[in-house]
């Protein structure tokens, strides 16, 4: 079965490619002639974020009610200014997060599954006329700056990855005789005795319980704990025989508080003990320098996975860094030079650990920036002495409150 090509422009596609080889900081706004705006966040040529399309609110809420169904969403209590950006929802997510209402498992979840759907909807729409990266996307131009940034972006995503995605779920979806529907229209029962002929009783009170037209296939598809996609194709039968209706509804928006309330911190305040990272393939090295830095009386986080590292690290914000030379995927080389493009970290010190004590790697640790050069074994009078060498001895109190989201009460509070 043959299927439509995929419906997006060469220079967007292009655009995408270019954001991730420039290793791009901002926002990415791609607009299409009916009014469509979809909004790609970038933090070093990674998506963290994406927002926009039809149904924001809606997406929100299913994302939560599929992934994180310990939140009452309809408990929220928000200011209007708290939904006035365009990247609300991903505010949302980082208060949850840092008030451990939420695991990183499930904002990752939540991230990519967003990430998903907004492409989809970008490959469904047809001639797109501009592509801008301005802050706040008013000119339809393709440039680029810096004044829309996620500074602590929970989950980072390919580009290319994603762009792969895409391409496979159109194809899916185009194959499967869908290209004309749209997943976030709602199918709605317009004749019910023809309904009532071709299905059984059970089937048909189903129906009747399910096809209201107040929910979209995709809200459908998460009621039934199933894809969109077989959803949609069990309805099509009904769909091209007028049994069934597919029809636009509103987005669902939040309930929004008329008189302000009290702002609440996105991220609570820091211990005044010293946080102190080691960034390391190894379990055994981490378990060693967990010991020695809060047998000291600091905090510790260890990072074993060098894909999330900068993700974690951005969130956490430690005061020193242990970066493993060697780990699969990213060397310590490629996380210490992206670590110094972030200006929340241009002056902390990363110590590069290495079993390996050549000058090579010395002279190209200072080379992507690194403060100091630490040889395994690790040993526990080393590491302290890096540890006084560049901690204060009264240690960082700092208090980060860039976010002013007045969540409170039942579900966040």
């Amino acid at each position: 079965m043959t299927h439509p090509e995929l419906m997006v422009s060469d220079n967007i596609l292009n655009e995408f490619k270019t954001c991730t080889q420039l290793q791009y900081n901002g926002q990415l706004i791609i607009s299409s002639p009916k009014g469509h705006r979809w909004f790609f966040y970038y933090r070093l040529g990674r998506i963290v974020w994406a927002a926009g399309g039809t149904h924001p609110f809606r997406r929100w809420r299913r994302h939560m009610a599929q992934h994180c169904p310990q939140i009452d969403v309809d408990k929220m209590q928000l200011r209007q200014q708290d939904i006035a950006n365009d990247y609300w929802d991903y505010r949302l997510l980082e208060i949850l997060y840092k008030k451990q209402k939420l695991q990183r498992e499930q904002v990752n979840a939540i991230v990519e599954n967003t990430l998903a759907e907004i492409l989809f909807d970008l490959a469904q729409q047809t001639n797109f006329v501009s592509v801008s990266c301005d802050a706040d996307g008013t000119a339809p131009r393709a440039e680029r700056n810096q004044e829309v940034i996620l500074e602590t972006p929970m989950s980072f995503t390919s580009a290319d990855v994603s762009m792969k995605q895409m391409q496979d779920s159109w194809k899916n979806w185009s194959d499967g005789g869908l290209a004309n529907v749209f997943p976030d229209l709602a199918p709605v029962i317009r004749r019910p005795e023809q309904l009532q002929q071709v299905v059984s009783p059970s089937v048909y009170k189903n129906f009747v319980n399910l096809i209201t037209g107040k929910q979209t296939l995709r809200d459908l598809a998460i009621r039934m704990k199933q894809n969109v996609l077989p959803v949609s194709r069990s309805l099509l039968p009904y769909i091209l025989k007028g049994i069934i209706e597919l029809v636009e509804v509103p987005d669902l928006p939040f309930v929004v508080l008329e008189t302000p309330s009290k702002p609440v911190s996105a991220q609570p305040k820091k211990s005044h003990a010293p946080l102190v990272a080691c960034v390391d393939d190894s379990p055994q090295v981490c378990k060693i320098m967990e010991e020695i830095i809060t047998s000291y009386g600091m905090r510790f986080v260890k990072i074993q996975d060098a894909v999330q590292a900068l993700p974690i690290l951005i969130q956490e914000k430690p005061d020193l860094i242990f970066l493993d030379l060697i780990m699969p995927v990213a060397s310590g080389y490629e996380i210490c030079t992206q670590l110094r493009r972030i200006s929340t970290f241009a002056n902390t010190p990363v110590i590069i650990l290495t079993g390996n004590d050549g000058l090579l790697d010395r002279v190209r640790s200072k080379v992507v920036g690194s403060t100091d050069f630490l040889t395994k074994p690790v040993a526990t009078d080393k590491v302290l002495s890096i540890v006084r060498k560049y901690l204060p001895v009264q240690p960082k109190s700092q208090v980060n409150s860039n976010s002013h989201l007045g969540v409170v009460r039942q579900g966040i509070a």
